[in-house]
Protein backbone atom coordinates (compact mmCIF):
# COMPACT_ATOMS: atom_id res chain seq x y z
CA UNK A 1 0.00 0.00 0.00
CA UNK A 2 1.46 3.25 -0.65
CA UNK A 3 2.02 5.82 2.13
CA UNK A 4 0.61 8.48 -0.13
CA UNK A 5 -2.88 10.09 1.59
CA UNK A 6 -5.17 11.74 -0.77
CA UNK A 7 -8.35 13.78 0.94
CA UNK A 8 -11.96 13.71 -0.84
CA UNK A 9 -10.91 16.40 -3.60
CA UNK A 10 -7.72 14.10 -4.41
CA UNK A 11 -5.37 16.80 -2.63
CA UNK A 12 -2.19 15.45 -1.15
CA UNK A 13 -1.83 15.07 2.49
CA UNK A 14 1.77 15.33 4.05
CA UNK A 15 2.68 13.45 7.08
CA UNK A 16 3.76 16.81 8.69
CA UNK A 17 2.90 20.56 8.06
CA UNK A 18 5.13 22.94 9.46
CA UNK A 19 6.39 26.93 9.14
CA UNK A 20 7.96 25.91 5.63
CA UNK A 21 4.11 25.16 4.03
CA UNK A 22 3.31 28.98 5.02
CA UNK A 23 6.74 30.63 3.90
CA UNK A 24 5.85 34.36 2.40
CA UNK A 25 1.81 33.86 3.63
CA UNK A 26 0.96 37.14 4.85
CA UNK A 27 -2.13 36.60 7.22
CA UNK A 28 -3.72 40.19 6.58
CA UNK A 29 -3.89 39.67 3.51
CA UNK A 30 -4.93 35.62 3.67
CA UNK A 31 -7.02 35.67 6.85
CA UNK A 32 -8.14 39.44 7.85
CA UNK A 33 -9.61 39.46 11.69
CA UNK A 34 -13.48 37.88 11.68
CA UNK A 35 -16.04 39.93 10.21
CA UNK A 36 -13.91 41.59 8.51
CA UNK A 37 -12.34 41.47 4.62
CA UNK A 38 -11.53 39.39 3.56
CA UNK A 39 -14.12 37.19 6.04
CA UNK A 40 -11.87 33.68 5.72
CA UNK A 41 -12.85 33.87 9.63
CA UNK A 42 -15.89 34.48 9.63
CA UNK A 43 -18.83 36.88 8.47
CA UNK A 44 -19.02 38.17 11.89
CA UNK A 45 -16.82 39.57 14.29
CA UNK A 46 -18.14 37.23 17.39
CA UNK A 47 -19.45 34.50 15.70
CA UNK A 48 -20.90 32.75 18.20
CA UNK A 49 -20.08 34.68 21.30
CA UNK A 50 -23.27 36.17 21.09
CA UNK A 51 -25.24 34.15 19.39
CA UNK A 52 -25.48 30.62 18.29
CA UNK A 53 -26.45 29.12 14.41
CA UNK A 54 -29.20 29.05 13.70
CA UNK A 55 -30.65 25.58 14.53
CA UNK A 56 -33.11 23.80 12.00
CA UNK A 57 -33.99 20.52 11.46
CA UNK A 58 -35.63 19.57 8.28
CA UNK A 59 -39.28 18.39 8.74
CA UNK A 60 -41.72 17.61 6.07
CA UNK A 61 -44.36 14.94 6.89
CA UNK A 62 -46.73 13.92 4.15
CA UNK A 63 -49.37 16.23 5.16
CA UNK A 64 -49.03 19.85 6.07
CA UNK A 65 -50.88 19.04 9.77
CA UNK A 66 -48.71 16.40 10.55
CA UNK A 67 -45.61 18.65 9.14
CA UNK A 68 -47.09 21.14 11.56
CA UNK A 69 -46.89 19.18 14.74
CA UNK A 70 -43.53 18.02 14.10
CA UNK A 71 -42.52 21.83 13.66
CA UNK A 72 -43.79 22.31 17.06
CA UNK A 73 -42.14 19.44 18.44
CA UNK A 74 -39.04 20.50 17.28
CA UNK A 75 -39.22 24.11 18.69
CA UNK A 76 -40.64 22.90 22.24
CA UNK A 77 -37.24 20.56 21.84
CA UNK A 78 -35.17 24.15 21.37
CA UNK A 79 -34.30 24.26 17.60
CA UNK A 80 -34.45 28.23 16.68
CA UNK A 81 -35.83 27.58 12.67
CA UNK A 82 -37.66 26.03 10.65
CA UNK A 83 -36.87 24.04 7.65
CA UNK A 84 -39.64 22.32 5.40
CA UNK A 85 -39.12 19.58 2.84
CA UNK A 86 -41.79 19.72 0.22
CA UNK A 87 -43.12 16.55 -1.77
CA UNK A 88 -41.93 15.25 -5.32
CA UNK A 89 -45.60 16.32 -6.88
CA UNK A 90 -44.91 20.30 -5.23
CA UNK A 91 -41.72 20.47 -6.34
CA UNK A 92 -42.86 19.43 -10.05
CA UNK A 93 -45.64 21.78 -9.85
CA UNK A 94 -47.89 19.16 -9.92
CA UNK A 95 -51.33 19.28 -7.26
CA UNK A 96 -51.76 15.99 -5.59
CA UNK A 97 -55.15 14.89 -8.22
CA UNK A 98 -52.33 14.98 -11.12
CA UNK A 99 -51.75 11.85 -12.60
CA UNK A 100 -48.13 11.82 -12.31
CA UNK A 101 -48.98 12.75 -8.67
CA UNK A 102 -49.35 9.18 -8.33
CA UNK A 103 -47.88 7.17 -5.88
CA UNK A 104 -45.89 10.05 -4.85
CA UNK A 105 -47.91 12.38 -2.83
CA UNK A 106 -46.55 12.88 1.09
CA UNK A 107 -43.34 10.91 0.24
CA UNK A 108 -40.39 12.61 0.24
CA UNK A 109 -41.94 15.71 2.14
CA UNK A 110 -45.23 17.81 2.78
CA UNK A 111 -47.71 17.47 -0.23
CA UNK A 112 -48.27 21.48 -1.02
CA UNK A 113 -50.87 22.20 -3.00
CA UNK A 114 -53.42 25.21 -2.26
CA UNK A 115 -53.45 27.82 0.41
CA UNK A 116 -55.19 26.01 3.13
CA UNK A 117 -52.43 23.71 3.28
CA UNK A 118 -50.00 26.71 3.62
CA UNK A 119 -52.34 27.53 6.29
CA UNK A 120 -52.36 24.28 8.03
CA UNK A 121 -49.13 23.98 7.23
CA UNK A 122 -47.59 27.26 9.24
CA UNK A 123 -51.00 27.33 12.34
CA UNK A 124 -49.97 28.31 15.51
CA UNK A 125 -46.77 29.37 14.72
CA UNK A 126 -45.25 32.53 15.51
CA UNK A 127 -43.71 34.34 11.54
CA UNK A 128 -42.31 37.53 13.18
CA UNK A 129 -39.91 35.81 15.44
CA UNK A 130 -39.32 32.26 14.05
CA UNK A 131 -36.97 31.73 10.05
CA UNK A 132 -38.35 29.37 7.75
CA UNK A 133 -36.41 27.74 5.11
CA UNK A 134 -38.18 25.98 2.27
CA UNK A 135 -35.99 23.61 0.14
CA UNK A 136 -38.02 24.28 -3.48
CA UNK A 137 -36.76 25.67 -6.23
CA UNK A 138 -38.90 25.68 -9.81
CA UNK A 139 -42.21 26.43 -7.75
CA UNK A 140 -40.30 28.65 -5.18
CA UNK A 141 -41.93 32.07 -5.86
CA UNK A 142 -44.98 30.41 -5.68
CA UNK A 143 -44.17 28.70 -2.38
CA UNK A 144 -42.78 32.07 -0.77
CA UNK A 145 -45.95 34.24 -2.00
CA UNK A 146 -48.24 31.51 -0.27
CA UNK A 147 -46.60 32.03 2.86
CA UNK A 148 -46.24 35.66 2.51
CA UNK A 149 -50.30 35.46 2.03
CA UNK A 150 -50.27 33.23 5.14
CA UNK A 151 -48.33 35.60 6.88
CA UNK A 152 -50.42 38.74 5.90
CA UNK A 153 -54.29 36.51 7.37
CA UNK A 154 -52.35 36.16 10.28
CA UNK A 155 -51.68 39.92 11.02
CA UNK A 156 -47.87 39.60 10.11
CA UNK A 157 -46.89 41.87 7.54
CA UNK A 158 -44.34 41.24 4.56
CA UNK A 159 -41.86 43.34 6.06
CA UNK A 160 -41.44 41.11 9.17
CA UNK A 161 -41.18 37.51 8.03
CA UNK A 162 -37.69 36.08 7.42
CA UNK A 163 -36.42 32.95 5.86
CA UNK A 164 -34.75 31.48 3.16
CA UNK A 165 -36.57 30.19 -0.78
CA UNK A 166 -33.56 27.75 -2.10
CA UNK A 167 -34.76 28.71 -6.01
CA UNK A 168 -31.27 27.87 -7.49
CA UNK A 169 -32.32 26.20 -10.74
CA UNK A 170 -28.98 25.30 -12.03
CA UNK A 171 -27.82 22.77 -9.57
CA UNK A 172 -31.39 21.43 -10.74
CA UNK A 173 -29.87 20.88 -13.80
CA UNK A 174 -26.46 19.71 -12.82
CA UNK A 175 -27.03 17.37 -9.92
CA UNK A 176 -31.12 17.37 -8.90
CA UNK A 177 -33.58 17.62 -11.56
CA UNK A 178 -36.23 18.60 -10.03
CA UNK A 179 -36.95 21.62 -13.12
CA UNK A 180 -39.59 22.44 -14.92
CA UNK A 181 -39.03 25.62 -17.40
CA UNK A 182 -36.05 25.94 -19.68
CA UNK A 183 -32.98 28.00 -18.11
CA UNK A 184 -34.15 31.34 -19.56
CA UNK A 185 -37.65 31.65 -18.23
CA UNK A 186 -35.77 29.69 -14.59
CA UNK A 187 -33.66 32.78 -14.73
CA UNK A 188 -36.56 35.17 -15.54
CA UNK A 189 -38.12 34.31 -12.22
CA UNK A 190 -35.40 34.11 -10.27
CA UNK A 191 -34.97 37.56 -10.75
CA UNK A 192 -38.22 38.52 -10.28
CA UNK A 193 -37.97 37.04 -7.14
CA UNK A 194 -35.01 39.45 -6.24
CA UNK A 195 -36.57 42.61 -7.40
CA UNK A 196 -40.00 41.56 -5.20
CA UNK A 197 -38.49 40.64 -2.41
CA UNK A 198 -35.86 43.78 -2.02
CA UNK A 199 -39.34 45.76 -2.49
CA UNK A 200 -41.58 43.55 -0.45
CA UNK A 201 -40.01 40.86 1.87
CA UNK A 202 -36.41 42.51 2.61
CA UNK A 203 -35.51 39.83 5.70
CA UNK A 204 -36.30 36.95 3.23
CA UNK A 205 -33.15 35.57 1.77
CA UNK A 206 -34.10 35.33 -1.72
CA UNK A 207 -31.54 31.88 -3.22
CA UNK A 208 -30.15 29.55 -1.23
CA UNK A 209 -27.58 28.99 -4.08
CA UNK A 210 -27.18 25.20 -3.52
CA UNK A 211 -23.71 22.90 -3.34
CA UNK A 212 -25.51 20.49 -0.84
CA UNK A 213 -27.05 18.13 -3.46
CA UNK A 214 -23.89 18.86 -5.84
CA UNK A 215 -22.08 17.10 -3.69
CA UNK A 216 -24.96 14.92 -2.89
CA UNK A 217 -24.36 13.55 -6.81
CA UNK A 218 -20.80 12.57 -5.72
CA UNK A 219 -18.60 16.24 -6.85
CA UNK A 220 -15.34 16.66 -4.64
CA UNK A 221 -15.56 19.59 -1.99
CA UNK A 222 -13.54 21.72 -4.26
CA UNK A 223 -16.35 20.82 -7.27
CA UNK A 224 -18.92 21.79 -4.41
CA UNK A 225 -18.08 25.20 -4.17
CA UNK A 226 -16.46 26.01 -7.42
CA UNK A 227 -19.67 24.61 -9.44
CA UNK A 228 -21.96 26.63 -6.78
CA UNK A 229 -20.06 29.71 -7.07
CA UNK A 230 -19.93 29.71 -10.43
CA UNK A 231 -23.56 29.85 -10.04
CA UNK A 232 -23.83 32.55 -8.20
CA UNK A 233 -22.07 34.57 -10.97
CA UNK A 234 -24.64 33.68 -13.19
CA UNK A 235 -27.74 34.55 -11.19
CA UNK A 236 -25.78 38.10 -9.87
CA UNK A 237 -25.02 38.31 -13.75
CA UNK A 238 -28.42 37.60 -14.87
CA UNK A 239 -29.83 40.45 -12.00
CA UNK A 240 -27.75 42.99 -13.66
CA UNK A 241 -28.81 42.28 -17.24
CA UNK A 242 -32.75 42.56 -15.59
CA UNK A 243 -31.28 46.06 -14.71
CA UNK A 244 -30.94 45.61 -11.05
CA UNK A 245 -28.13 47.18 -8.90
CA UNK A 246 -26.34 44.25 -7.18
CA UNK A 247 -26.15 46.10 -3.73
CA UNK A 248 -29.87 45.61 -3.99
CA UNK A 249 -29.98 41.91 -4.12
CA UNK A 250 -26.39 40.84 -2.91
CA UNK A 251 -27.21 41.03 0.35
CA UNK A 252 -29.86 38.69 0.21
CA UNK A 253 -28.40 35.95 -1.37
CA UNK A 254 -27.17 33.16 0.81
CA UNK A 255 -25.65 29.72 0.05
CA UNK A 256 -25.91 26.14 1.46
CA UNK A 257 -23.10 23.44 1.82
CA UNK A 258 -22.93 19.86 2.38
CA UNK A 259 -20.25 18.88 5.80
CA UNK A 260 -19.09 15.24 5.07
CA UNK A 261 -16.58 13.44 7.63
CA UNK A 262 -12.97 14.68 6.20
CA UNK A 263 -13.23 17.08 8.81
CA UNK A 264 -10.05 19.63 8.30
CA UNK A 265 -11.20 19.54 4.58
CA UNK A 266 -14.86 20.82 5.08
CA UNK A 267 -13.20 22.97 7.73
CA UNK A 268 -10.81 24.81 4.90
CA UNK A 269 -13.56 24.66 2.46
CA UNK A 270 -16.23 26.46 4.26
CA UNK A 271 -13.15 29.58 4.61
CA UNK A 272 -11.94 29.22 1.09
CA UNK A 273 -15.65 30.02 -0.24
CA UNK A 274 -15.76 32.66 1.37
CA UNK A 275 -12.65 33.91 0.51
CA UNK A 276 -14.05 33.54 -3.01
CA UNK A 277 -17.46 35.29 -2.79
CA UNK A 278 -15.22 38.09 -0.99
CA UNK A 279 -12.75 38.58 -3.99
CA UNK A 280 -15.46 38.13 -6.99
CA UNK A 281 -17.97 40.82 -5.46
CA UNK A 282 -15.41 43.36 -4.72
CA UNK A 283 -13.23 42.88 -7.90
CA UNK A 284 -15.72 41.61 -10.34
CA UNK A 285 -18.99 43.65 -9.25
CA UNK A 286 -17.68 46.77 -7.71
CA UNK A 287 -20.06 46.04 -4.80
CA UNK A 288 -19.54 49.04 -2.69
CA UNK A 289 -22.34 47.17 0.10
CA UNK A 290 -20.15 45.30 2.52
CA UNK A 291 -23.33 43.09 2.65
CA UNK A 292 -23.05 42.08 -0.15
CA UNK A 293 -19.57 41.15 -0.33
CA UNK A 294 -20.30 38.74 2.47
CA UNK A 295 -20.81 34.90 1.53
CA UNK A 296 -23.54 33.92 4.40
CA UNK A 297 -24.49 30.00 4.34
CA UNK A 298 -26.56 27.31 5.28
CA UNK A 299 -25.17 23.90 6.10
CA UNK A 300 -26.92 20.14 6.36
CA UNK A 301 -24.48 17.37 7.39
CA UNK A 302 -24.21 14.44 4.04
CA UNK A 303 -26.96 12.78 3.64
CA UNK A 304 -25.18 10.23 1.05
CA UNK A 305 -22.67 9.45 3.82
CA UNK A 306 -25.21 7.66 6.24
CA UNK A 307 -24.82 4.11 5.66
CA UNK A 308 -28.20 1.70 6.40
CA UNK A 309 -25.80 -0.60 8.05
CA UNK A 310 -25.11 -0.12 11.95
CA UNK A 311 -26.76 3.14 11.43
CA UNK A 312 -26.35 4.39 15.24
CA UNK A 313 -22.71 4.67 13.75
CA UNK A 314 -24.30 7.95 11.90
CA UNK A 315 -24.71 9.43 15.16
CA UNK A 316 -21.01 9.97 15.04
CA UNK A 317 -20.84 10.61 11.68
CA UNK A 318 -23.27 13.54 12.11
CA UNK A 319 -21.44 15.11 15.21
CA UNK A 320 -18.12 15.20 13.20
CA UNK A 321 -19.75 16.83 10.13
CA UNK A 322 -21.76 19.35 12.54
CA UNK A 323 -18.02 20.31 14.18
CA UNK A 324 -16.64 21.06 10.97
CA UNK A 325 -19.68 23.13 9.81
CA UNK A 326 -18.93 24.99 12.82
CA UNK A 327 -15.78 25.29 13.40
CA UNK A 328 -15.59 26.69 9.57
CA UNK A 329 -18.48 29.58 10.62
CA UNK A 330 -21.87 28.37 9.63
CA UNK A 331 -24.61 30.57 9.75
CA UNK A 332 -27.22 27.88 10.63
CA UNK A 333 -26.89 24.00 10.54
CA UNK A 334 -29.29 21.03 9.76
CA UNK A 335 -28.18 17.92 11.73
CA UNK A 336 -29.77 14.39 10.07
CA UNK A 337 -31.56 12.01 11.84
CA UNK A 338 -29.63 8.88 12.40
CA UNK A 339 -32.09 6.32 10.58
CA UNK A 340 -33.03 8.32 7.23
CA UNK A 341 -31.14 5.83 5.36
CA UNK A 342 -33.95 3.81 6.45
CA UNK A 343 -37.11 6.22 6.24
CA UNK A 344 -38.17 9.47 6.89
CA UNK A 345 -36.80 10.75 10.69
CA UNK A 346 -38.14 9.15 13.73
CA UNK A 347 -39.05 11.86 17.01
CA UNK A 348 -36.13 9.92 18.59
CA UNK A 349 -33.77 10.49 15.84
CA UNK A 350 -34.59 13.44 15.18
CA UNK A 351 -34.35 14.69 19.14
CA UNK A 352 -30.62 13.16 19.01
CA UNK A 353 -29.81 15.08 15.63
CA UNK A 354 -31.03 18.36 17.35
CA UNK A 355 -29.27 17.64 20.55
CA UNK A 356 -25.98 17.14 18.76
CA UNK A 357 -25.87 20.56 17.57
CA UNK A 358 -27.10 21.74 21.30
CA UNK A 359 -24.07 19.64 22.83
CA UNK A 360 -21.58 20.93 20.25
CA UNK A 361 -23.26 24.87 21.18
CA UNK A 362 -23.23 24.53 24.99
CA UNK A 363 -20.64 21.79 25.81
CA UNK A 364 -17.86 21.65 23.69
CA UNK A 365 -16.08 25.58 23.43
CA UNK A 366 -15.91 25.24 19.37
CA UNK A 367 -18.13 28.16 19.91
CA UNK A 368 -16.33 30.12 22.17
CA UNK A 369 -14.33 32.03 19.90
CA UNK A 370 -14.45 32.56 16.45
CA UNK A 371 -12.43 30.30 13.46
CA UNK A 372 -10.15 28.24 16.63
CA UNK A 373 -8.25 26.85 13.54
CA UNK A 374 -6.91 30.01 12.18
CA UNK A 375 -3.20 29.95 11.54
CA UNK A 376 -3.19 26.18 11.42
CA UNK A 377 -0.53 25.29 8.91
CA UNK A 378 -1.95 22.80 8.14
CA UNK A 379 -5.87 24.16 7.77
CA UNK A 380 -4.27 27.37 6.41
CA UNK A 381 -2.27 25.61 3.68
CA UNK A 382 -5.59 23.31 3.09
CA UNK A 383 -7.32 26.62 2.84
CA UNK A 384 -5.21 28.15 0.21
CA UNK A 385 -4.76 25.23 -1.89
CA UNK A 386 -8.54 24.75 -2.41
CA UNK A 387 -9.11 27.76 -2.67
CA UNK A 388 -6.78 27.76 -5.67
CA UNK A 389 -8.46 24.95 -7.78
CA UNK A 390 -11.97 26.21 -6.59
CA UNK A 391 -10.37 29.58 -8.91
CA UNK A 392 -9.69 26.94 -11.52
CA UNK A 393 -12.45 25.25 -12.47
CA UNK A 394 -14.62 28.95 -11.91
CA UNK A 395 -12.06 30.11 -15.05
CA UNK A 396 -12.75 27.61 -17.03
CA UNK A 397 -16.56 27.87 -16.81
CA UNK A 398 -15.77 32.00 -17.44
CA UNK A 399 -13.93 30.48 -20.97
CA UNK A 400 -17.01 28.71 -21.68
CA UNK A 401 -19.19 31.44 -21.46
CA UNK A 402 -20.88 30.77 -18.08
CA UNK A 403 -22.45 28.31 -15.81
CA UNK A 404 -25.63 27.81 -17.82
CA UNK A 405 -23.22 27.30 -20.95
CA UNK A 406 -21.55 24.62 -19.09
CA UNK A 407 -24.26 23.16 -18.01
CA UNK A 408 -25.77 23.06 -21.71
CA UNK A 409 -22.51 21.51 -22.58
CA UNK A 410 -23.08 18.91 -19.65
CA UNK A 411 -19.45 19.80 -18.20
CA UNK A 412 -19.93 20.30 -14.38
CA UNK A 413 -22.47 16.75 -14.64
CA UNK A 414 -20.05 15.01 -16.54
CA UNK A 415 -17.36 16.31 -13.50
CA UNK A 416 -19.19 15.20 -11.12
CA UNK A 417 -19.94 11.52 -12.58
CA UNK A 418 -16.33 10.90 -12.63
CA UNK A 419 -15.83 12.35 -9.57
CA UNK A 420 -18.89 9.64 -8.39
CA UNK A 421 -17.46 6.99 -10.03
CA UNK A 422 -13.71 7.64 -8.67
CA UNK A 423 -15.41 7.78 -5.18
CA UNK A 424 -17.30 4.49 -5.10
CA UNK A 425 -14.96 2.54 -7.08
CA UNK A 426 -12.21 3.83 -3.79
CA UNK A 427 -15.31 2.31 -1.78
CA UNK A 428 -15.34 -0.91 -3.44
CA UNK A 429 -11.65 -1.90 -3.47
CA UNK A 430 -11.30 -0.78 0.24
CA UNK A 431 -9.15 1.78 -0.68
CA UNK A 432 -11.71 3.79 1.49
CA UNK A 433 -13.12 2.10 5.00
CA UNK A 434 -16.92 2.67 5.66
CA UNK A 435 -17.26 1.72 8.98
CA UNK A 436 -19.88 -1.48 9.25
CA UNK A 437 -20.22 -0.95 5.39
CA UNK A 438 -16.84 -2.72 3.70
CA UNK A 439 -15.40 -3.12 7.10
CA UNK A 440 -16.19 -4.29 10.43
CA UNK A 441 -19.29 -5.71 9.67
CA UNK A 442 -21.89 -6.97 12.21
CA UNK A 443 -25.24 -9.14 12.08
CA UNK A 444 -27.96 -6.57 11.37
CA UNK A 445 -31.01 -6.85 14.03
CA UNK A 446 -34.32 -5.56 12.86
CA UNK A 447 -34.47 -1.86 12.85
CA UNK A 448 -37.90 0.09 13.69
CA UNK A 449 -38.72 2.94 11.11
CA UNK A 450 -40.93 5.49 10.03
CA UNK A 451 -44.30 3.97 8.57
CA UNK A 452 -45.81 5.91 5.72
CA UNK A 453 -49.54 6.39 5.75
CA UNK A 454 -51.05 4.94 2.70
CA UNK A 455 -54.53 6.29 3.68
CA UNK A 456 -52.76 9.75 3.14
CA UNK A 457 -52.89 10.28 -0.97
CA UNK A 458 -56.53 9.86 -0.96
CA UNK A 459 -56.90 12.38 2.12
CA UNK A 460 -55.15 14.64 0.14
CA UNK A 461 -57.09 14.54 -2.99
CA UNK A 462 -60.26 14.86 -1.30
CA UNK A 463 -59.07 17.91 0.26
CA UNK A 464 -58.32 19.83 -2.56
CA UNK A 465 -61.06 18.76 -4.46
CA UNK A 466 -63.29 20.07 -2.18
CA UNK A 467 -60.80 23.54 -2.01
CA UNK A 468 -61.54 23.58 -5.91
CA UNK A 469 -65.41 23.33 -5.27
CA UNK A 470 -65.42 26.22 -3.35
CA UNK A 471 -63.85 29.10 -4.93
CA UNK A 472 -65.33 30.96 -7.78
CA UNK A 473 -64.04 29.69 -10.91
CA UNK A 474 -64.01 32.26 -13.05
CA UNK A 475 -61.98 34.60 -11.09
CA UNK A 476 -59.47 31.94 -10.97
CA UNK A 477 -59.68 31.19 -14.62
CA UNK A 478 -59.40 34.97 -15.23
CA UNK A 479 -56.22 35.38 -12.48
CA UNK A 480 -54.26 32.61 -14.26
CA UNK A 481 -54.55 33.98 -17.94
CA UNK A 482 -53.51 37.52 -16.54
CA UNK A 483 -50.31 35.57 -15.38
CA UNK A 484 -50.03 33.53 -18.65
CA UNK A 485 -50.49 37.41 -20.44
CA UNK A 486 -47.50 38.71 -18.11
CA UNK A 487 -45.34 35.14 -18.93
CA UNK A 488 -45.87 36.11 -22.27
CA UNK A 489 -44.01 39.78 -21.96
CA UNK A 490 -41.53 41.09 -19.66
CA UNK A 491 -43.23 42.25 -16.53
CA UNK A 492 -42.61 40.58 -12.83
CA UNK A 493 -44.43 37.15 -12.58
CA UNK A 494 -45.21 37.64 -9.00
CA UNK A 495 -47.51 40.08 -9.08
CA UNK A 496 -50.34 38.15 -11.45
CA UNK A 497 -49.29 35.27 -9.39
CA UNK A 498 -49.80 36.36 -5.85
CA UNK A 499 -53.27 37.37 -7.52
CA UNK A 500 -54.24 33.80 -9.03
CA UNK A 501 -53.28 32.35 -5.30
CA UNK A 502 -54.88 34.66 -4.02
CA UNK A 503 -58.01 33.98 -5.90
CA UNK A 504 -57.30 30.40 -4.83
CA UNK A 505 -55.80 29.07 -7.82
CA UNK A 506 -53.55 25.64 -6.67
CA UNK A 507 -50.07 25.52 -7.04
CA UNK A 508 -50.32 23.25 -9.94
CA UNK A 509 -53.24 25.28 -12.19
CA UNK A 510 -50.41 28.28 -11.24
CA UNK A 511 -47.40 26.25 -12.71
CA UNK A 512 -49.24 24.66 -15.61
CA UNK A 513 -50.20 28.73 -16.40
CA UNK A 514 -46.18 29.13 -16.99
CA UNK A 515 -45.85 25.44 -18.38
CA UNK A 516 -47.72 26.52 -21.47
CA UNK A 517 -45.95 29.68 -21.85
CA UNK A 518 -42.63 28.69 -21.08
CA UNK A 519 -42.32 24.93 -22.13
CA UNK A 520 -40.69 22.40 -20.11
CA UNK A 521 -37.14 21.79 -20.29
CA UNK A 522 -36.07 18.56 -21.74
CA UNK A 523 -32.37 18.01 -21.34
CA UNK A 524 -30.13 17.58 -24.16
CA UNK A 525 -32.14 18.82 -26.71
Amino acid sequence: MSDEIRNDSGIEIKALYDASDLAGWNPEEKLGSPGSPPYTRGVYPTMYRGKLWTMRQYAGFGTAASTNERFKFLLDAGQTGLSCAFDLPTQMGYDSDHPRAEGEVGKVGVAIDSLADMRQLLAGLPLDKVSTSMTINSTGAILLLMYELVAEEQGVPASAISGTIQNDLLKEYIARGTYIYPPKPSMRIITNIFEYCAQHVPKWNTISISGYHIREAGSTAVQEIAFTIANGIAYVDAAIAAGLDVDAFAPRLSFFWNAHNNFFEEIAKFRASRRIWYKLMSERYGAKKEASKLLRFHTQVGGSTLTAQQPENNIVRVAVQSMAAVMGGTQSLHTNGYDEALSLPTERAARIALRTQQIIGYESGIADTPDPLAGSYFVESLTDEIERLAWEYIARIDEMGGAVEGIERGFQQDEIEQAAYEYAKSIDNDERVIVGLNKFQTEEPEFVVSASDPTLELGQRASLAEYKANRDQELVKSRLADLAEAARGTQNLLYPMKEALRANATLGEVSDALRDVFGVYQPGR
